[in-house]
């Protein structure tokens, strides 16, 4: 078959269930994703040019009407619009929205889950900008909207995914024009629940492993692995009832921050954010 290009990515933002989704769609026979989330081409490694881009979809076939990427980092590279724009026009792209501050608090526990930022989630803020930016959810979907129109962009809540993923499941469907698939019981109750290392040194240097294994074109090596369910065993444990929160200041300071992000978003798509998000 001729190389094929992606008609579907999903852009992000981060901690916003890409890696449900991923795991989700791969159960539908008439969608083919790349065997790794994040190849994070159009963001990081774009000189590697689109044929190496096609050789990810290299096994897709002809019943294959879904061909796509997960990778929630480039919702937020203003490179990956301009990229995205140019290379695929005629794709469907899909955002999950999170509230702001909820996000931005589950990215930081990520980072300590992996040894790295510093020990309170205050500091964290200013001193890991990205944080704050991966929130700035209208300024990034504009970029989109530059290069395509409404009918293209799928805009999903995280919070209908966490009450109901078959409904959500099915709407993305929809979207795509392909029929429904009913999950099994193992996807629909699969939750990655709030974990630390049980060695944070140890999880430090597969994150960094990970990271060279990617720069040296091993991501379906990585997808791999991280998808394993012994990996996550033998790297972390769930927190169980010590799973920290955040404060109420905590949560204000990143809500008054992302509130014009929020009230642009709802004022450009329609979508009650505030109204859902309390805010």
């Amino acid at each position: 078959m001729a190389p094929r290009l992606p008609n579907f990515l999903y852009l992000g933002p981060d901690k916003a269930g890409s890696s449900w989704l991923h795991e989700a769609m791969l159960q539908h026979p008439q969608v083919y994703l790349s065997e790794a989330k994040d190849l994070y081409f159009f963001d990081r490694y774009f000189d590697r040019g689109l044929g190496w881009y096609e050789d990810q979809f290299s096994h897709a076939g002809p019943d294959h009407l879904v061909v796509g990427e997960v990778c929630p980092d480039y919702l937020a590279s203003a490179a990956a619009a301009e990229r995205i724009g140019s290379c695929v026009p005629e794709a469907r792209l899909m955002v999950t929205l999170r509230e702001p501050a909820s996000r931005a608090f589950s990215s930081y526990l990520y980072m300590r889950k992996h040894g790295e930022g510093p020990p309170t989630f205050r500091r964290a803020l200013d001193t890991f900008p990205d944080l704050l930016e991966h929130g700035r959810y209208a300024t990034q979907l504009r970029r989109y909207r530059s290069y395509y129109d409404d009918g293209r962009l799928h805009l999903s809540l995280f919070d209908d995914l966490r009450a109901d993923p078959q409904a959500f499941l099915d709407d993305v469907m929809r979207f795509l024009d392909v029929p429904p698939v009913t999950l099994d019981e193992a996807t629909l109750q699969a939750r990655l629940p709030a974990s630390k290392a049980r060695l944070a040194p140890l999880a430090w240097v597969v994150r960094r492993g990970a990271d060279w294994v990617r720069r040296h074109d091993g991501a379906a090596l990585v997808g791999r692995v991280k998808r394993s369910s012994l990996t996550q065993r033998v790297l972390y444990k769930p927190l169980g009832d010590e799973v920290p929160t955040m404060s109420d200041e905590d949560a204000t300071y990143v809500r008054d921050r992302l509130a014009d992000e929020v009230a642009a978003v709802e004022q450009d798509f329609g979508v009650p954010l505030r109204a859902r998000w309390g805010y």
